[in-house]
């Protein structure tokens, strides 16, 4: 994709204006996945905010004032009452935590599963289910919840066996990369709080279990809960860093995991969010991905 329809995604997401790539298409045991077109992005940009610069023109803080500023309390109408010292230090401070990131290319299509794997899902592929929110633990169909309880190897095996099923070697975990960019569908700003409460099964203490997929609004792109329900398992290695790497390592202790949890807060149900396994386990699940045939 060139960089002008990159920007067109982009400005038509940020109106709401953008649907689903393409109509989703459906595999043999029930997954919607929906085709994502090839792309841009800038991944580990961070940009914390700048503290407001003092009035040349105010009269100076009191002292009182001063140390309510230093513990991050505000002084008066305008804002904190911050003396030119601790602005200087604080504007300091905002800019060598501040990062540019990296804009990462997505060459290829590939689909990606509409929902999470669905308990119902798993059970078509597995014949077992290690779900804690299922039976007397829910209160509607446990069938539509996502699969919770899977480790990155549990994960993996499915993939196999779904292969082996349709006879396949298409179906596999995303990249972070692929993750992120399907989560993001063309917005590069962060995703406001607003936007992210109608979107995610999050925000700690405002769930007490998983729920049906697909209850809250989807993405841009027509994908629904890559932000909450349950924690998700993608390919790459976690590299024990605040964001990802331009090139995923190669080995590690830990895989990734994405876009937040039932219980999780909200500021970590975004699609920037790098986090590692194994997780909490009763909030961990995955969504597939399917390369085009060749």
């Amino acid at each position: 994709m060139r960089r002008s329809a990159v920007t067109l995604v982009t400005l038509l997401a940020a109106a709401g204006a953008l649907p689903a790539q393409e109509p989703a298409v459906t595999n043999s045991v029930g997954m919607e996945l929906v085709l994502i077109q090839p792309g841009s992005m800038v991944v580990g940009r961070f940009q914390p905010p700048y503290p407001v610069p003092p009035d040349p023109n105010a009269a100076p803080p009191s002292p009182a004032a001063g140390a309510a500023a230093g513990r991050g309390g505000r002084g008066g109408g305008r804002g904190p009452s911050y003396t030119p010292e601790q602005y200087a230090r604080l504007e300091a401070m905002a800019k060598a935590a501040s990062a540019p990131g990296f804009s990462v290319t997505l060459p290829r299509a590939f689909y990606i599963g509409k929902y999470e794997v669905t308990q119902a899902q798993w059970k078509a592929v597995m014949k077992t289910n290690p779900s804690i929110f299922q039976g007397d633990r829910v209160t509607d169909d446990a069938d539509r919840h996502p699969v919770d309880n899977v480790t990155w190897e549990d994960a993996q095996t499915f993939v196999r066996r779904l292969n082996a099923l349709e006879k396949t070697s298409v179906y596999r975990l995303p990249t972070e990369f692929e993750w992120e960019y399907a989560a993001r569908a063309g917005e590069e700003a962060d995703t406001p709080w607003t936007v992210i409460r109608e979107r995610a099964v999050a925000g700690y203490n405002s769930f007490f279990s998983t729920q049906v997929v697909g209850s809250r609004k989807p993405n841009a792109w027509g994908l629904y809960d890559m932000q909450g329900n349950v924690w998700e398992w993608v390919q790459d290695y976690y590299n024990e860093k605040l964001f990802a790497d331009p090139t995923p390592p190669r080995s590690g202790k830990v895989r990734v995991l994405k876009g937040g949890g039932f219980a999780a807060d909200v500021k970590n149900a975004i699609p920037a969010t790098h986090a590692a396994g194994p997780g909490s386990k009763f909030d961990v699940g995955f969504r597939i991905v399917r390369d085009l045939k060749r």
